[in-house]
């Protein structure tokens, strides 16, 4: 709790952590969660990049943007780039994903390279899209968050690891990160939820004409493998890569093969 005599300072509008030094790497991580998930890849990763991490809106040490909307996302998040030199490799992992890609579609000139991780272009399954989770599991997430947010990140978290063959480890690492940055906002878990539930980027995939990885956990059931295949058949000049065995932080549960998918493909540029 607060001291009410002493001023809680505001948060910044996005908070980056920079490291290393190369060609710049940004890194957006998933629903709930914050940057600091991304720790385990910074000490190889800033050996050659200049690697940025980003708290979204409304997540770790970031303020949230009102009202809450993919575009007003992805503006927070370009905000701090406006003026850096040359392009950027934008790395987006679940919900941050939807806002690299949609970023891509809105400035090629500045987002010349993406690498998507365990993402989708729609998370809601429809008739025309069974590569989901139902719109109920989404749902209910979002009425427990009124009631219990904390134990609906909790499960949260599990969903994420459910399958892998690393579930146990993967999840006793993620539950460690998990409140490292402060407790988030349960209004702004509950808006970027909403963003999460409401987005469909199907018709924009095909126009994203940057290079792309996009890197699937075989055993994710929250972005399922299929969702991943159809973004790499989709978008104009992607790859991919499918590691087995894992579920929805495969940078986490299987390093090693992660680590080869990605630097294969950074280092082609």
């Amino acid at each position: 709790m607060n001291d009410p005599g002493i001023a809680t300072p505001a948060k910044p509008a996005v908070h980056v952590e920079s490291v290393g030094a190369g060609p710049p790497l940004v890194l957006l991580h998933g629903w709930g969660l914050h940057a600091g998930f991304f720790s385990p890849l910074l000490p190889a990763l800033a050996r050659r990049y200049r690697v940025h991490a980003v708290d979204l809106p409304g997540h770790g040490r970031s303020a949230p943007v009102v009202p809450c909307t993919l575009d007003a996302m992805v503006d927070a998040v370009a905000g701090p780039f406006a003026s850096a030199p040359g392009p950027l490799a934008v790395l987006g992992w679940s919900l941050g994903g939807l806002v690299a890609m949609r970023w891509a579609a809105r400035d090629p000139a500045r987002v010349s390279r993406l690498v998507l991780v365990t993402t989708s272009p729609r998370f809601v399954a429809g008739p025309d899209w069974p590569h989901a989770m139902a719109a109920g599991t989404l749902a209910r997430f979002g009425d427990e968050l009124e009631v219990a947010w904390r134990p609906t990140l909790q499960r949260f978290l599990t969903l994420q690891v459910q399958g892998s063959e690393e579930g146990r480890a993967t999840l006793a690492l993620m539950r460690h990160h998990l409140h490292a940055r402060g407790d988030p906002s349960p209004d702004a878990l509950h808006d970027a939820l909403d963003v999460l539930a409401s987005t469909d980027l199907r018709g924009e995939v095909p126009g994203i004409a940057v290079p792309a990885l996009v890197i699937s956990g075989e055993r994710d059931t929250l972005a399922p493998a299929a969702a991943g295949e159809w973004l790499a058949r989709t978008l104009p000049h992607a790859s991919s890569a499918r590691i087995d065995g894992a579920a929805h932080a495969p940078f986490l549960s299987h390093r090693g093969a992660f680590d080869r998918a990605l630097d294969g493909f950074l280092d082609a540029r």
